[in-house]
């Protein structure tokens, strides 16, 4: 793949939106969530071709993220596209391993989300060029081509290079089947926008029913806060969706170890399919121990939204300390470092569940987990992919839903790239938070 063009600039903007004021997004742990994003384009020399890119952020501290990118940029302006894609790993490795700015992460916090948004910029333009949408880049490329943009440092003990080479070889078998198979149907799809934790039963009871008309068959439930809330929403997301329907519950980690144990047993009569982030991200030991209290109810345990890097989600792996595997498009080092982290649940036979939602993770993940069915599990047993209906109107390219499935972009790129109505959201100068202050209904 002979790809050309300098990299002439790099931009960054901090977009938000007040998703705050309607409770959406609200969980456990974040309560007046502002979806927000620090938004990268890239510019070239070649034809107006730009790469666009971001990473999801809460609202404050988005700044300090654009702060990152900016430091990070030096490294990045300046580059051709084609040394850049021809040594990936090399590239990936430089970015994560600044002597200075590694002392900061490493390849974790605002460092790694700051990768995240420059690295997925950068898939974008290589996409572009090679006018493919970015999962079919991927399908296309060869088993060799795909390993050497993994950087393996610090897994090898988990997944090695001549490994993952064989699962690519031998998820060739049967692609071009599968990829028709995601063509015609999509990837199946489950909604966590009915039962956010600030919403009223009356706004759950129409969503749920809602969706359900939409031909929704999984709903997920955010619980933690208080135990006789939980039964009692969970008890009327049951009764709406019938016995049939999958339902799982995310306490976006409100738990120590032995209450989540404890809080999720008292859940359990409404059969939960998993329990998401019951405790500290970080605890891998304690989502095993968890996991392994659970496992009589037939309770799976799934995280990994907030699951720093590929080291992590080895050790989570090793741990058996997870039963559904959720990669985050960017929580990650972007598309490489979730490229080993899909490899690795391949060889652990966990199935990958994506965290999506917020600004512009549905359009994203999307792309790697069609990649993933196609090429690397071969499997849609106990999968699907997480959507969360907010924002979509402000990308180019949003995500199409059909019969509760994502289907493939066609469009070139990474579907990153935002329409010029996030201009009115840019934080703080934009027309609508400047209104907002005015009315006094935010405060800076």
């Amino acid at each position: 793949m002979m790809v050309k063009g300098k990299i002439t600039g790099l931009t960054v903007t901090d977009v938000r939106f007040p998703t705050s004021l309607g409770h959406h997004g609200s969980d456990a742990m974040h309560t007046d969530p502002d979806y927000s994003a620090a938004y990268v384009v890239i510019e070239t020399d070649a034809d107006a071709l730009k790469g666009c890119g971001l990473t999801f952020t809460l609202g404050k501290g988005t700044e300090i993220v654009v702060c990152a990118v900016k430091a990070l940029s030096r490294l990045v302006v300046g580059r051709n596209l084609e040394d850049i894609v021809t040594n990936f790993r090399a590239f990936y490795r430089q970015l994560t391993s600044d002597g200075q700015l590694r002392w900061i992460g490493p390849e974790k916090g605002v460092v790694q989300l700051a990768t995240s948004a420059v690295l997925n910029a950068v898939w974008d333009l290589w996409a572009k060029k090679e006018g493919k949408p970015l999962w079919k880049l991927l399908v296309d490329m060869t088993p060799e081509q795909i390993v050497s943009c993994i950087d393996f440092r610090y897994i090898t003990d988990a997944l090695t290079e001549e490994e993952a080479i064989e699962i690519l070889q031998n998820g060739r078998q049967g692609q071009e089947t599968r990829e028709e198979h995601m063509l015609q149907s999509g990837y199946p799809a489950y909604t966590t926008s009915c039962a956010w934790l600030g919403y009223s039963d009356q706004q759950l009871q129409k969503l749920c029913t809602d969706a359900l008309k939409e031909g929704w068959t999984r709903f997920k439930v955010k619980v933690g806060a208080d135990l006789q809330d939980d039964f009692r929403r969970c008890k009327l997301i049951r009764n709406l969706i019938g016995p049939a329907n999958k339902l799982m519950i995310d306490a976006n980690q409100r738990w120590d170890v032995n209450e989540a144990i404890s809080w999720v047993k008292q859940l359990a009569e409404f059969k939960p399919l998993w329990i998401e982030e019951p405790t500290s991200p970080d605890d891998i030991l304690g989502h095993a121990t968890i996991s392994k209290a659970l496992a009589p109810l037939g309770i799976g345990v799934a995280t990994g939204e907030q699951c720093h890097n590929r080291v992590m989600f080895k050790q989570f792996l090793q741990a058996h300390a997870l039963q559904y595997l959720q990669i985050d498009s960017c929580r990650l080092g972007s598309v490489n470092e979730n490229l080993s982290v899909l490899l690795m649940a391949k060889k652990f036979n966990i199935p990958v569940c994506p965290h999506a939602g917020g600004v512009g993770l549905c359009e994203l993940v999307q792309h790697l987990i069609i990649f993933d069915y196609v090429s690397v599990s071969g499997s849609l047993e106990n999968r699907m992919c997480e959507y969360v209906d907010h924002l979509h109107e402000h990308f180019k390219y949003p995500v199409i839903i059909q019969n509760a499935a994502y289907m493939p972009p066609k469009d070139p790129g990474y579907s990153t790239e935002m329409k010029e109505s996030v201009l009115q959201y840019h934080f703080p100068d934009g027309d609508i938070w400047q209104q907002l202050i005015m009315e006094k209904k935010v405060q800076l």
